[in-house]
């Protein structure tokens, strides 16, 4: 593979739960940061393994500074406490079921954002994307199912920021709540908090932008050469030709290496060997790059490094 994945300013690395996307995307980040590029690594995953690839402790309100690579930080998104405090603004604001009554009698809470905690997720992520500090972000992403909301995410938030802006007239007095969710003060006027959701609806454009450029953003999918994990990274695969995001690349992990010796790894090779061909019949477009199973778990820094060998082989001279 050749230094163009690392001339992008967005990785995003997803695929179906357990085929090894947190460590592509945890030994992508460092190999960035080795080669001197500022790097950022995120993760959206709510079961936050970063820090488990990494070996340290990363929190989710500051960058921590990944021990022994420089020029590498790294967060978790925490979505969970966000959501609950959005929840409880939208009741607390609704005593009368106001609210309720003018969106035709559903629940206030289904003003939460579309796709809840990852659409705050990606609120969220808008910070990283218009960061100008890193040079490169590599975001380690939710499972599919969850990936799917994600990309889906700017026309649907826009959707729901325009809801909130045409009901600021008649709620004002609910928009007071929302600078828990966005940053404002207790002090926060109602003119304040509705110039926040303007500002948040111009950001999500601008979001939109960035991550349907091809120059700057690349979604690497993330697969096992199974019959399960093929038809989850087609699914996958379509979904972004759908919502428009650049992917070129797809990481084949845990390759059963050769051994005649071993009745299961002989059988286990045959049936991967027959996958490995679908995937180069249904994705001879792509960049395909083929990691095999190790003895031992790619875990901490200096295992990570490792993988990177293999999977930027041309970038390691």
């Amino acid at each position: 593979m050749s230094l163009s994945l690392f001339e992008k300013r967005f990785l995003f690395f997803g695929g179906k739960g357990g085929v090894g996307k947190t460590t592509m995307a945890a030994a992508t980040a460092i190999r960035a940061a080795d080669l001197g590029y500022r790097t950022l690594l995120v993760s959206t995953d709510p079961a936050h393994s970063v820090s488990d690839s990494l070996d340290q402790r990363i929190g989710g309100e500051t960058y921590t500074e990944v021990n022994n690579v420089a020029n590498l930080w790294a967060i978790e998104l925490n979505t969970e406490e966000a959501m609950r405090n959005y929840s409880q603004i939208v009741t607390q604001q609704d005593p009368s079921g106001t609210i309720s009554e003018f969106i035709g009698g559903d629940d206030p809470t289904s003003l939460s954002p579309p796709g809840a905690d990852e659409t705050v997720a990606f609120i969220q992520l808008l910070e990283y994307i218009q960061n100008p500090e890193y040079d490169l972000v590599v975001f380690d992403t939710a499972p599919t199912g969850h990936t799917l909301k994600l990309l889906q995410l700017p026309e649907m938030t826009q959707s729901w920021l325009y809801r909130l802006i045409k009901m600021r007239r008649r709620l004002g007095g609910m928009m007071a709540g929302f600078k828990a969710i966005f940053g404002g003060s207790a002090g926060t006027s109602e003119q304040e908090a509705f110039d926040k959701l303007e500002e948040l609806r111009d950001q999500v454009e601008i979001a939109r932008v960035h991550l349907a450029n091809a120059k700057e953003t690349e979604f690497v999918a993330v697969t096992i050469p199974t019959i399960m994990a093929i038809w989850e990274t087609e699914r996958l695969i379509r979904a972004l030709f759908e919502v428009a995001f650049p992917i070129s690349q797809i990481f084949i992990n845990q390759i059963q290496p050769k051994n005649p010796d071993c009745t299961y790894c002989r059988s286990r090779f045959e049936d991967q060997q027959e996958n490995l061909q679908k995937i180069q019949e249904l994705y001879s477009e792509f960049d395909l790059v083929e990691i095999p199973m190790f003895e031992y778990e790619i875990r901490g820094i200096k295992r990570l490094r490792e993988l990177t060998l293999l999977l930027y082989q041309e970038d390691s001279g």
